[in-house]
């Protein structure tokens, strides 16, 4: 029975790609940055990533390197262009994009906006980039006072529609979120439309965790269509199910929180199924990262660190185990942004060679062009496999 366990630690970048200053990312390093941060915080230790070698990886500088490290490591460079969550899991998944998805630094322009406040019979308040928190505080009370949903973006990819759980009911929220996705196709294909739901008073609003994410549906088919197509479970945990639009998905469960997931992973382990179990952690990324709560970030790792031998004991003899992200979120840095950085390769497995070095691959689509090799899947996706480096 052989499954592959890829585990995605959402933002968790090890440093600047070479074209990271095209980006407004120069300097950006997440773990190296952070891990500096702590280095007189007893309490981070990291000590089973660091038995795993993540201080093995080229790059990694800030943590110490561990002699006889028990899995195989390396990193991965992001050929696909941009530094978003959809674009960073796709090629994971073997699908490389050449072109970006489009950007707002100023706004969405008239004709997007106009279109969708046609569709949901009302005005819209926003319409600029900002910090999910942040825009809330600002426009909050004014969306209670009008009804009018926030409307906003980021540096990535994304329009979001933030709305109180009093003012706008979370089902109509969803049906807002998904009429801008239907409009947001062509020149205007954003990666995700996302639903930013909140609740609380002026002053202390609180984002709830029923946001939701509609991707756009994956450009061709990823290593998770021929999975399922060949016969295998492809199990997603989080918000997998969200970023590939239901496609190649057989299962999936939604979490509240890196622990639940971890707890739903390692539940689903203990299932009988082969195939590809592909979750994803998102708080890295959305409490700590964009925030740029530096401390929070280090104790989410730290946490999810020390839940790891939990998540390896739940192995069976032939599963795998991959541990690795899908773009930056320094929350050192001034930016509150993604940065486009490499990622971690971490591999675990009772029959995986220790301490391989699998360096510095070329594209994150390596991951699945391993797991399709692995599970004897026919796929015509990108990526080299390195499978005969680990086993």
């Amino acid at each position: 029975m052989k499954r592959v366990i890829i585990i995605v630690l959402d933002s968790l970048g090890i440093g600047e790609m070479p074209d990271a200053a095209a980006y407004g990312d120069a300097g950006s390093n997440t773990l190296g940055n952070i891990t500096l941060a702590m280095k007189d915080k007893p309490w981070y230790t990291l000590k089973n990533l660091k038995a795993l070698g993540i201080g093995n990886i080229e790059g990694v500088d800030a943590i110490e390197k561990e002699p006889n490290p028990i899995g195989a490591v390396g990193r991965l460079k992001e050929k696909s262009k941009g530094k978003d969550t959809t674009t960073g899991h796709w090629e994971i998944a073997g699908v490389v994009l050449e072109k970006a998805f489009p950007t707002y630094p100023e706004g969405f322009p008239p004709e997007v906006i106009d279109a969708f406040e046609k569709a949901i019979g009302r005005k819209s308040i926003g319409n600029y980039p900002a910090s999910g928190t942040v825009i809330i505080e600002d426009l909050g009370e004014e969306h209670i006072k009008s009804g009018y949903p926030i409307v906003y973006t980021s540096a990535d990819s994304v329009f979001q529609i933030a709305a109180h759980e009093e003012v706008i009911p979370i089902d109509q929220l969803y049906d807002y979120c998904e009429k801008a996705r239907a409009l947001l196709v062509g020149d205007h294909a954003v990666g995700r439309v996302i639903a930013r739901p909140f609740i609380g008073q002026p002053g202390s609003f609180k984002r709830t965790e029923r946001r939701k994410d509609y991707s756009l549906k994956p450009i061709r088919k990823t290593v998770l269509d021929f999975i399922q197509d060949q016969g295998y479970e492809v199990r997603g945990v989080g918000k997998i199910e969200d970023i590939f639009a239901g496609q190649g998905i057989t299962k999936a469960v939604h979490i509240n929180g890196n622990n639940d997931g971890v707890d739903r992973t390692i539940e689903w382990m203990k299932d009988d199924f082969s195939g590809l179990l592909f979750t994803n952690l998102v708080d890295f990324d959305m409490l700590y990262g964009h925030r740029n709560d530096i401390e929070g970030y280090a104790r989410a790792i730290q946490k999810f660190d020390d839940r790891l031998p939990e998540i390896m004991d739940a192995m069976n003899e032939e599963d795998i185990l991959i541990i690795t992200a899908d773009h930056g979120c320094d929350p050192t840095t001034a930016s509150t942004d993604h940065s486009r950085e490499y990622v971690p390769l971490l591999v675990y497995g009772k029959h995986i060679n220790k301490g391989s070095n699998l360096k510095t691959r070329e594209s994150f689509a390596d991951i699945a062009a391993t797991v399709a090799e692995y599970l004897g899947v026919d796929a015509q996706i990108e990526g080299k496999s390195f499978l005969s480096e680990i086993i």
